[in-house]
Parts: C-alpha cells; structure tokens; sequence
C-alpha cells in the first residue's frame, strides 16, 4: 500500500475503443495549428478558461522562473510539442520542472473546471479511470490511511494539496538565491503522478462531455504535452501511466 494516495487496479479489462476514440478526436499534429498549442498555457478552453476548480497558480513577475515561463510560452508558439518539454541549455533543471508543474496545475485547474457539474458523487462515486483502476486518497500527514471517496472529492484533495504544495516557498521558492529542497524532485514526480489521475479520470469517465463542449483537441494537445514532458525527465513510473497507456503510444507515433 503506497503512503500516498492509492492506485489499485480492478476486476476488468481495459477497453480499447476508448483509446480509439481519443485517436478519431485527435487531429493536432507537432507541426500543425501552433496558434492553438500557444494559446494552450494561458486560455486552455478558450471562452470557458475562466471556469478554474482552484485558484490559478501566478508566477512572480521579474522572477527567474517567470522569464522560463515566457520561454516555454514562445516555444509552444512554434507548435512543436516535443520541442517545448527539452530544458533550455545552461537552465536548471528543478527550475524547469517548477515552472511547468506550476503550469501543468493550472492546465488540469482549467480542464476539470470544464466538467465538474459532470462529475458529481452520484455519477462518480468512486474516483477511477475506466473499469481497472481506482485510486484511494491519502497524503500521508491529514490522511494516513488510505481512503475510498467519490472522485469530485478525492480530486478536491488532491488539488488542494497540490496547490499546498505550489504555495510553499521551502518547496517552489521563487525568490532568486533560494534552493530547492534535496527531496523536490520526489515531491515533484508525486505531484505529476497524482495530477495524471485527474487526466486519466477525465478521459474515462468524462469524455463524452468533453467532446459535446468541442474541448477535445485541447485536452488531447494539453494531455500530450504532460506525457512529452514526464517522458523527457522520466518523472512518472510507467505503471503509474496504465489507465491511458494505449493513448499514450497512440500520442508517441508507436505501432
């Protein structure tokens, strides 16, 4: 049993038409229509943007961490994903992955913002990703043992503690001179895994919806994103990646 929130397959198989729906959705190639993976970071969902389930996460004006934020801006501008997750040379890399975990964070924000009238405690009542997988909540300090809750709820507490996590200057200092902790790499690739159960989440349960609303290419663009850069950095265990694994291949060009 993890001490961290929970990830326990169940009884089941996983359904392939799902991934292939996803791929039939997708239509934003690397190099194609940079306008809409530019415009990602900042208006994700375009007119429903404003809709966040949490307050957004800032980045300090005239910081350091704010000048690579406008960087990865104007390389997604270019449209080339796989591009935009590479860390620019003579960079830190803690910085880096600051700066997109932060980004990351408001980009689900957004996206779970779109559904949540959707994703209630009686159409959701457990939090998982499709017939397989199921995830209990526990944080290891207010929540020791891992517990079973509907998802809008475990969602809530996983935003909330990950937006702790971003608001604690000893974790994501964003003062010049300050270091990052020895252990923010760990704290950081525990944020991405549980950040990626809210995009496995939407996509299983949620899809549908997704699409009525026409917000299927920028979840597909912002979910590939994520992957490309948990990839580059192997910040999440393959194992972790299941749920959506066969989208995942689709995403990374894989026969």
């Amino acid at each position: 049993m993890l001490t961290c929130s929970s990830f326990l397959p169940t009884a089941g198989y996983f359904p392939l038409v799902y991934s292939v729906n996803f791929a039939v959705s997708y239509r934003i190639d690397d190099q194609q229509q940079p306008a809409i993976v530019a415009s990602k970071m900042s208006f994700l969902f375009g007119g429903r943007s404003t809709k966040t389930f949490k307050p957004k996460k800032n980045i300090p004006e005239g910081t350091h961490q704010y000048e690579l934020m406008k960087h990865a801006e104007a390389t997604l501008g270019s449209g080339n994903l796989r591009l935009a997750v590479v860390l620019p040379d003579g960079e830190d890399l803690n910085e880096w992955v600051a700066v997109n975990t932060v980004d990351f964070f408001n980009q689900i924000n957004m996206l779970y913002g779109t559904v949540t009238e959707f994703c209630m405690a009686d159409s959701c009542p457990v939090m998982s990703a499709g017939p397989k997988y199921e995830y209990h909540w526990a944080d290891g300090q207010t929540v020791k043992k891992p517990i079973k809750c509907s998802a809008p709820k475990y969602i809530d507490y996983l935003m909330t503690w990950v937006q702790d996590q971003l608001d604690d200057e000893t974790i994501f200092p964003s003062k010049i001179g300050v270091s990052f902790p020895k252990n923010f790499s760990t704290i950081a690739k525990t944020i991405l895994k549980r950040l990626f159960r809210v995009y496995a989440h939407v996509y299983h349960q949620h899809f549908s919806e997704i699409v009525k609303l026409g917000e299927e290419a920028h979840l597909n663009t912002s979910f590939k994103h994520f992957i490309y850069f948990v990839q580059e950095f192997n910040l999440i265990e393959s194992k972790e990646l299941a749920p959506l694994q066969d989208l995942i291949t689709l995403f990374n060009g894989k026969p």
